[in-house]
């Protein structure tokens, strides 16, 4: 590949990964108005049904099919993925009805920090003492959000820190199986184990949903498919290193969406709290993508 190619692929792949970021905001909005209105469990099984068709009809056109990607090395980390990813759907989605939109995103956006915490003893990689630095900026940060000594304190706002804890370990799993599994298997995977795991609560739970949300129902599952497909190819176009930063726009997209629409209120310590934990965490990206290379 010239230099120019992978410059423009670079490029592509950082609008695709903005692009994914503005989808998964909207996407945050609609599972808000829904879970508002019915319970989590029902609104995110029929999502789960919907990732593992797509997911199903992705890999199937691919070479070997369902067949070849349905190999694990490691299924039993691929279950536990899909096991963590659910719960970890579930617990956002609720922490978007008690917390409020802005202020979950602004505490589960400091995953990479606690990704980064953990590469240690899960993944046995090492992180140096500026990595760490950023980790203690990040969780101060948090704190500052939380305010756990406010009189607004409230304990719901620890909900999105688990999402962020369960999410970090399903991220790190994720990059554990693919030292031996394909990254098309661990999608497939993900999307069949969650759909069967959650399917049972979700027809227990079952309710019925007017003509009107079963049209926002199927704009949430069509344009999570759409943005998951979205995110293969930016990563398929440029490096990691290059295109993950821009996930942290996600955290823009809601902020405006959850003052325009939910009518939520900007407070000044969620603003520091949120710069703190956002810098950390870019810095934490930055810093171990120069690790790499230098190591390379």
């Amino acid at each position: 590949m010239t230099a120019q190619n992978k410059a423009r692929n670079t490029r592509l792949g950082i609008l695709l990964m903005c692009l994914t970021s503005f989808v998964f905001a909207m996407q945050d909005g609609i599972s808000v108005h829904l879970a508002r209105n019915y319970n989590v469990w029902m609104v995110v099984t029929i999502r789960f049904w919907f990732f593992a068709l797509f997911a199903i009809a992705l890999v199937a056109r691919q070479p070997g099919g369902l067949g070849v990607a349905l190999r694990s090395r490691m299924p039993g980390l691929q279950v536990l993925r899909g096991v963590l990813l659910i719960v970890e759907i579930c617990v956002m989605v609720l922490a978007f009805v008690k917390v409020g939109l802005l202020a979950t995103q602004s505490l589960f956006i400091s995953y990479p920090l606690m990704v980064a915490a953990l590469s240690g003893p899960i993944l046995g990689e090492k992180v140096g003492w500026r990595r760490w630095l950023a980790i203690v900026v990040g969780f101060v940060g948090v704190i500052v959000i939380l305010n756990p000594g406010g009189a607004v304190f409230t304990p719901w706002a620890v909900v999105p820190l688990a999402a962020a804890i369960l999410f970090a370990i399903y991220a790190l799993l994720t990059r554990y199986v693919a030292r031996t599994d394909a990254a098309l298997t661990s999608f497939l995977w993900t999307g069949v184990v969650a759909a069967i795991l959650i399917t049972p609560v979700g027809l227990w739970m079952w309710e019925p949903m007017s003509p009107a949300d079963w049209g926002w129902m199927g704009l949430l599952c069509c344009t999570a498919s759409a943005s998951h497909f979205m995110m293969i190819k930016a990563f398929e176009l440029a490096e990691a290193g290059d295109v993950q930063p821009f996930a942290l726009l996600q955290l823009v997209f809601v902020a405006g969406l959850a003052v325009i629409v939910f009518d939520e209120t900007l407070e000044t310590r969620v603003i520091v709290g949120t710069v703190m934990v956002v810098g950390a965490a870019l810095f934490t990206l930055l810093r171990a993508r120069a690790v790499a290379r230098s190591g390379a």
